[in-house]
């Protein structure tokens, strides 16, 4: 049986312009999906078979690698239920001129083993932890599950149908693209994290609308998958502005996917991004002002403020672990 470093991929990736957003710095949404490329990786080799993407509970960007260092992608399996393995992300950018690296990133994903029929299969392995440290992220991961069933239940109660963007609500944004063969990692699903860098896209794009300037990713709060997306199907991204900080914004981004032949549309995800306002030196700077007017905008306005409060709680948390760690 596994210990949690026996299960420990890593990933490296060489950031060229190619892969940056704001000018200099990795795109998030690049950033997004090598994060998933690598969960999957590890999951998928103590599965021992496919696994698909159930829930990520948090991305938080410390600050971003930049154009010309290396991505250094650490995944491990900290947890493993009935059929779920939970996979913890963490990225350092190094510097490969000094050889000096920096925790730039942590996430925590979900997935869940699937057989050739796409439907949850048991996964034989369990993880035995390796000392206390070990010990004290299988509890943490036991708590967040504990936290993601009760999240998962609610939202599944107000998302029971694909929502409509408000009305009323001003700032929007809506792009559309079709899922395509090259998009799955197997069978006919469309693979999460090139959905994930188009959730991004989206969201960031308003963003830019809004600042009337360069902004990148500050984190992406805990998001559920409702349903597969498929391949020949059509993928609606709608962005709306929920709220905006001294320097940030948080943006959700519904996720509906289209069958064309039926016109059929379901629910697949919601996501939440907070993104940051840079000015020319790519530093933070103000963010024009907004002030919620009509019911859509206050009460978006309103469930941002707690998942804010919740995300400077979380960031702060994992600050000072990494302290801790440096000694």
């Amino acid at each position: 049986m596994p210990a949690i470093g026996d299960t420990a991929v890593e990933m490296l990736q060489w950031v060229f312009p190619e892969h940056a957003g704001a000018p200099g710095q990795i795109h998030g949404g690049r950033m997004m999906q090598w994060i998933t490329q690598a969960g999957t990786m590890a999951a998928a080799r103590v599965a021992r078979g496919n696994v698909v993407l159930g829930a990520m509970d948090d991305i938080d960007f410390l600050h971003p690698v930049r154009v010309g260092e290396i991505a250094i992608l650490r995944a491990q399996v900290e947890y493993v239920g009935t059929s779920s393995l939970e996979v913890g992300v963490r990225v350092w950018a190094e510097n490969v001129m000094t050889g000096r690296r920096e925790v730039t990133l942590n996430s925590h994903l979900v997935f869940v083993s699937v057989g050739d029929d796409a439907r949850p299969r048991a996964v034989r392995d369990v993880i035995h932890p390796r000392g206390p440290e070990e010990a004290a992220l299988v509890e943490a991961a036991r708590e967040r599950r504990k936290h993601r069933l009760v999240r998962f239940a609610h939202k599944a109660r107000i998302h029971a149908a694909a929502p409509e963007p408000d009305a009323d609500v001003r700032w929007r944004f809506e792009s559309v693209r079709s899922a395509l063969p090259e998009d799955a990692l197997f069978g006919h699903m469309m693979f999460p994290g090139k959905m994930l860098m188009d959730v991004d896209e989206a969201g960031g794009i308003l963003s830019m609308r809004y600042c009337r300037g360069l902004v990148m990713t500050a984190s992406l709060d805990a998001m559920d998958f409702y349903s597969p997306i498929f391949t020949h199907e059509v993928v609606n991204f709608r962005a709306g502005l929920h709220h905006v900080g001294t320097s940030s914004l948080e943006v959700g981004v519904h996720v509906i996917a289209e069958q064309p032949r039926t016109g059929e549309t379901r629910h697949a995800c919601t996501a939440y991004l907070t993104f940051v306002h840079l000015g020319g030196d790519l530093r933070p700077r103000p963010a024009p002002a907004f002030t919620p007017q009509t019911p859509g905008e206050q009460r978006r306005w309103e469930a941002a403020l707690l998942r804010r409060e919740r995300r400077l709680e979380r960031v702060k948390r994992l600050k000072s672990a990494i302290s801790n760690e440096r000694g």
